[in-house]
């Protein structure tokens, strides 16, 4: 077990969640960025989506997770057959998750893809790092637009793995790294914005009840 010396308090925004979708079966929200989805390891980092949420829906459980920096959807089962499916499809990789993202420099090329192995990094835990001994890791990237004036652009990403810290890695590692990102950005992509510029933006699902396809969306904010 970690000395508590050795943890990192994340302090929770005031910034409310928002409601996108509710039914029987299932809330889906969005989350705030600097919102833990779950309790951290400090003892100090208990404030979090998930306790918030249990403060209206007792019965709201998780079933997969945003980082603390970054904002966006998160679908929330409310009963034991919502949270088996949903789990069911995430193992399947049948959900297809679409996030924006804000970037340093002028993406060449219109769209692309990101295939490079992630690990965890021994030395700097808790972090990542590009290795040829990590897991597989696909990210496809769409040019939204380009700002020539401030040398940055705005990409459509959609993951194909679910790595932890992997949209921000791929995106460092061909050199456009996300504006904002303090774990992996040198100071002046810390600089630039004053939180991290990434949003998961949309969903796709079938519902864990009728099993009708789903998609919903959580509008960015920056």
């Amino acid at each position: 077990m970690a000395d508590i010396s050795e943890l990192t308090v994340l302090k929770a925004t005031d910034q409310p969640f928002a409601i996108v979708h509710e039914d029987e079966q299932l809330l889906v929200v969005s989350k705030p960025a600097k919102l833990l989805t779950v309790p951290g390891r400090h003892p100090e980092n208990k404030d979090c989506l998930i306790s918030r949420v249990q403060r209206e829906w007792p019965g709201a459980t998780v079933v997969h997770r945003l980082d603390y920096d970054t904002s966006g959807i998160v679908l929330l089962p409310l009963s034991k057959r919502a949270l088996s499916e949903l789990s069911k499809q995430f193992q399947a990789r049948t959900i297809s998750k679409q996030y924006h993202a804000v970037v340093a420099g002028l993406v060449e090329q219109d769209q692309g893809e990101i295939n490079l192995p992630i690990a965890a990094d021994p030395v700097n835990r808790p972090l990542y790092k590009i290795c040829s001994n990590g897991k597989p890791s696909l990210t496809y990237y769409q040019v939204l637009s380009r700002d020539t004036a401030s040398q940055q652009s705005r990409l459509l990403l959609t993951p194909v793995t679910g790595r932890s810290h992997q949209l921000r890695l791929h995106l460092q590692a061909i050199g456009h790294p996300i504006l904002g990102d303090t774990l992996y950005g040198d100071d002046a992509v810390i600089a630039a914005a004053d939180r991290l510029l990434l949003h998961a933006e949309s969903i796709s699902f079938s519902h864990p009840l009728t099993g009708l396809q789903q998609k919903l969306k959580a509008p960015v904010t920056f």
